[in-house]
C-alpha cells in the first residue's frame, strides 16, 4: 500500500484502467481529483462550460473511439446538469463513467442544505446508470474505480457514477492500486449456437437486422461473413449504421418506416437474425422466426414473442455461428441482383425537397471516414434512413433519447477521441443554442470540430406540426443571433451558405482548415418526412 490522497488514488486507478481523458468542470468539491488530475501526466483533462457538455463529450469519446468516456463534476447541480449526456449514453448504450463529487461524509443524509446537496443523487440518476457506487474512505477507491470499469467492459456497456465526498477526496490515507480489468467476452451457448445454425441454414428467405451492439461490439467482420455465406441482406438501425459498408450490395440501409421497399422486405423474410438491437420496430406483422443475439438477456424477445435467444458477445457469437454455417452448407448462390434492386427502389423514395439535395451535397463534401453526429433537427432526421455510412462507428445519434442540443458537445468528445478524423455535428438552430457556450471549449482545446447550423430561426419541426395539424404554430419562433458575428466573438471560422446546397462546399473548405469551424445554412421551413408517424389532432383542428 502506499500513502496517498482519495483524488490521487481516483486518478491514479482511472490511469490503471486505461483513461486517458477525462471532460470535467472544476469546482470546489472536486479539488482533490483537480490536483491529482494536474499532476498525473497520462490524462488529459479537456475543461468544458457547462456540464452537460461533459457528459455528452464522454459520449462522443466513447463511442467514436470505442473505449471509456470519463467525466468529472461537482455534485448536486453539477450532476443533474450532466444527467442529458447520461440519458443519451444509457439510450445509446454507451460506456460512460460520471465521477462526482459529494457533501462532507458528516453531513450525509442529513437533509440540511449543505452546498450542492441533493438528497439522495443515487437515487436521482439511477433510472440513467446501470450501476452507482459512493465511496466514503481512501482505501476504497482504487477497488471501486476498478469495479465501475467492470460494469463498462462486462455485459450492456451503459453508464456508470462513482461519488466521493469531498473530503474523502482531500484527506490522505494507504491506499492499493489494482491491476487493470480485464474481460472475456463469451459467445452464446453451443446448443444455441447450433440451433439458430439450422434455423438459418433452412430458411429460404433470411435476413440480418444490425444494432448499436454490432458498432460497439466490434462485431463488424464476423457479421458481414455471415451476411456473405447466407447472402443475407443486412437492415440497420439508426445506431446500426455502418455495421456493414454502403458500399457493399448486401447492405440494405436504415430505410425501415411502415411500407417502405425495405420494411416490405424484411416482413417478407423467413428467418430474421437480430444482432445487438432490441428490435423496437417489430409488431404484429411480424409473425416469423426471429433469432436474437445480443449480450443483454433482458432485451431477449422484449419486443417480439417468437425468438430464440443468443445471449453472449456479439463477435465471439457470430464467429462461432459461422463456424456452424460454413461447416453446414456451401456458401448460397449470390442474390446481388435482388439487393441491388432493393437498394435502388428505397433511393427512389429520396424526394422531399429541399431536404434530399441538401443531404446530397453535404455528402458529397464529407469524407467517407468522418464522424457525423446527427442532431435532432430536419436533416438529422432525414439522414437516419437516407446517408450513407461506410466504415463503423462514423454516424453518431441520440438514440431513443432524442435530445436536442447535443450533437455539438457529442461532436467535441468523438474529434478528440479521433483527431485524425474529419468530425461534423448537423444542429438546428434551436438545438445548437443549447450547447453554444462550447465554441468556447473547442477553441481552448483546439477541437477542430465542424458545426453546421440549419438556421429557420425556429424549433422548425414543432413549427410545421402545430401549423399543420394544431391550429396554428405558437412559442416555435426564435430570436437568434447574428451567427457569423457568434463565430467572430468566439474566435472561430464562421461561413455562411448562400443556398442551403452550398454546404458540401463549405464543409469541404471546413475541414481543410483545421480549426474550429461554424456553418450557417439558412432555410426555410421543411416538409414532414414520410417516416415520421403521422399526426393525430382534434377534430376543431383538422382543416
Amino acid at each position: 500500500m502506499a500513502q496517498m490522497t482519495g483524488g490521487e488514488a481516483l486518478v491514479k486507478q482511472l490511469v490503471r484502467e486505461g483513461v486517458r481523458v477525462v471532460f470535467g468542470l472544476p469546482g470546489v468539491q472536486i479539488y482533490g481529483a483537480l490536483a491529482a488530475l494536474r499532476d498525473e501526466p497520462g490524462v488529459r483533462l479537456v475543461t468544458t462550460r457547462h456540464e452537460q457538455a461533459t457528459s455528452y463529450m464522454a459520449d462522443g469519446y466513447a463511442r467514436a473511439g470505442g473505449d471509456v468516456g470519463a467525466a468529472l463534476v461537482v455534485p448536486g447541480p453539477g450532476l443533474l446538469n450532466a444527467t442529458a449526456g447520461l440519458c443519451t449514453a444509457y439510450a445509446a448504450s454507451s460506456p460512460v463513467l460520471m465521477i462526482s463529487g459529494q457533501v462532507p461524509r458528516a453531513q450525509l443524509g442529513r437533509d440540511i442544505g449543505v452546498l450542492h446537496e441533493v438528497n439522495d443523487q443515487l437515487d436521482a440518476i439511477a433510472p440513467i446508470t446501470k450501476w452507482r457506487r459512493r465511496v466514503l474512505q481512501v482505501a476504497d477507491v482504487p477497488a471501486a474505480v476498478h469495479q465501475a470499469v467492470w460494469h463498462l467492459r462486462t455485459g450492456r456497456p451503459r453508464p456508470v457514477e462513482l461519488e466521493v465526498p469531498w473530503d474523502t477526496m482531500e484527506e490522505e490515507g494507504e491506499a492499493e492500486l489494482l491491476a487493470p480489468v480485464r474481460v472475456a467476452r463469451a459467445a452464446a451457448p453451443e446448443a444455441d449456437l447450433d440451433r439458430a445454425a439450422e434455423l438459418l441454414l433452412a430458411a429460404a428467405r433470411p435476413l440480418i437486422y444490425a444494432g448499436g451492439g454490432v458498432n460497439l461490439g466490434g462485431a463488424h467482420e464476423a457479421l458481414l461473413a455471415v451476411a456473405e455465406h447466407l447472402q443475407a441482406g443486412v437492415a440497420q438501425s439508426a445506431e446500426g449504421k455502418g455495421a456493414v459498408s454502403d458500399r457493399d450490395d448486401l447492405s440494405l440501409g436504415a430505410a425501415l418506416w411502415p411500407g417502405s421497399p425495405l420494411r416490405l422486405h424484411l416482413e417478407a423474410a423467413d428467418v430474421i437474425l437480430v444482432v445487438g438491437s432490441r428490435f423496437a420496430l417489430a409488431g404484429p406483422r411480424l409473425a416469423q422466426q426471429v433469432i436474437q443475439l445480443d449480450v443483454d438477456p433482458d432485451e431477449i424477445g422484449r419486443n417480439h414473442r417468437k425468438t430464440l435467444a443468443l445471449v453472449g458477445d456479439a463477435r465471439a457469437s457470430l464467429e462461432r455461428l459461422l463456424e456452424r454455417l460454413r461447416a453446414g452448407a456451401p456458401a448460397r448462390p449470390s442474390r446481388k441482383a435482388e439487393h441491388q434492386a432493393l437498394r435502388a427502389a428505397t433511393a427512389a423514395t429520396m424526394t422531399l425537397e429541399p431536404n434530399a439535395s441538401i443531404l446530397g451535397a453535404l455528402r458529397a463534401g464529407t469524407p467517407e471516414s468522418a464522424v457525423v453526429v446527427a442532431g435532432m433537427t430536419q436533416i438529422g432526421y432525414y439522414s437516419r434512413p437516407f446517408w450513407p455510412v461506410y466504415e463503423p462507428r462514423t454516424y453518431l445519434t441520440s438514440s431513443y433519447s432524442g435530445n436536442l442540443g447535443f450533437e455539438y458537445p457529442t461532436a467535441l468528445g468523438a474529434k478528440v477521441a479521433c483527431p485524425d478524423r474529419p468530425v461534423l455535428a448537423l444542429a438546428g438552430d434551436g438545438g445548437f443554442m443549447y450547447n453554444v457556450q462550447e465554441l468556447a471549449t473547442a477553441v481552448l482545446h483546439k477541437i477542430a470540430v465542424v458545426a453546421v447550423v440549419f438556421n429557420d430561426n425556429a424549433f422548425g419541426n414543432v413549427s410545421r406540426d402545430l401549423d399543420e395539424a394544431w391550429g396554428g404554430t405558437f412559442a416555435a419562433a426564435l430570436a437568434n443571433p447574428d451567427f457569423m458575428k457568434l463565430a467572430d466573438a468566439f474566435g472561430v471560422a464562421g461561413l455562411r451558405a448562400r443556398e442551403p446546397t452550398e454546404v458540401g462546399r463549405l464543409v469541404r473548405d471546413a475541414i481543410q482548415m483545421d480549426r474550429p469551424v461554424l456553418i450557417e445554412v439558412p432555410v426555410g421551413r421543411m416538409g414532414r418526412p414520410p417516416f415520421f408517424a403521422p399526426l393525430r389532432t382534434l377534430a376543431k383542428y383538422r382543416r
